[in-house]
């Protein structure tokens, strides 16, 4: 039974270091895929796609092996935590992986010498940037159970936000051609899929939060969730850490929808 048990130990700990090495791979798709776009390399463009199949692999790799422990070993406590935010974990590496595929199919669309605005391209390499940043640090906090670092996530993602939405009314005020507005409208998708990797990095430190300080039973969410709400002035008098006291009582204002982007969507035009 010892060595079962070691057994398992060592199996957990290849699966973290499986989905810690998967998250290293995408801050460099991140980044390749930001200066193919920079660069209107077409051909970069294409070896980000072709290196997703790696991603793929790792997704189901962890899947498998979080399955395989939950019908083996049937994990308790904080190890229960850990085998279910894998589970989580692969999932939203697994979609980072497939923006910056989206990202790379829009490369060639613009054309070979499109009319690039300066104002525009630049906020969205500084988006890739950002993106990239906040694919490190969640992977960080993962590793280190850091629960700082996780929820510092949430206040870096609000500069992407804020950049996405920038971008969009760049859009609409700059495009006086239809070369232009095509192009225009072209970055406002890339823009968006910066942002949902950002989105996805906050939600895997929402995974660290849960797995250092389980479901909050305050608030009936998770610690992450009651950060962005307590920064909307959604709760109550604060307590250590900056968290509030009150209730969670619905969505905040400003709240979006659950996203339904699902694996290997492609982009539209």
């Amino acid at each position: 039974m010892a060595v079962t048990r070691s057994q398992y130990r060592e199996e957990l700990l290849e699966l973290e270091r499986a989905t810690l090495g998967a998250l290293d791979f995408v801050a460099r798709q991140v980044e390749r895929v930001t200066e193919a776009l920079e660069q209107q390399d077409v051909e970069l463009g294409t070896f980000v796609m072709a290196d997703d199949d790696r991603i793929d692999g790792r997704y189901l790799e962890v899947n498998q092996g979080v399955l395989s422990l939950f019908a083996l070993q049937a994990p308790v406590a904080g190890d229960l935590r850990l085998v279910a935010s894998l589970l989580h974990t692969a999932k939203h590496f697994e979609r980072m992986g497939d923006q910056c595929v989206n990202i790379a199919k829009l490369i060639p669309l613009t054309g070979n010498d499109p009319p690039r605005r300066a104002e525009v391209l630049e906020p969205i390499l500084r988006m890739g940037i950002l993106a990239r940043d906040e694919v490190v640090q969640c992977r960080q906090a993962l590793e280190l159970r850091d629960v700082d670092l996780a929820l510092d996530l949430v206040r870096r993602d609000q500069e992407l936000n804020e950049l996405n939405r920038e971008i969009f009314r760049l859009a609409i005020d700059l495009g006086d051609d239809i070369d232009t507005r095509e192009w225009l409208m072209t970055m406002t998708m890339v823009a968006r899929a910066f942002e949902r990797i950002g989105d996805n990095a906050v939600d895997i430190g929402e995974q660290v939060v849960f797995i250092v300080e389980g479901p909050s039973p305050e608030f009936g969410e998770s610690a992450t969730r009651a950060f962005r709400r307590a920064q909307r002035g959604g709760l109550g008098p604060a307590r250590p850490g900056g968290l509030g006291t009150g209730p969670a009582d619905g969505p905040a204002p400003g709240d979006a929808p659950p996203s339904d982007d699902g694996p290997g969507t492609p982009p539209s035009a």
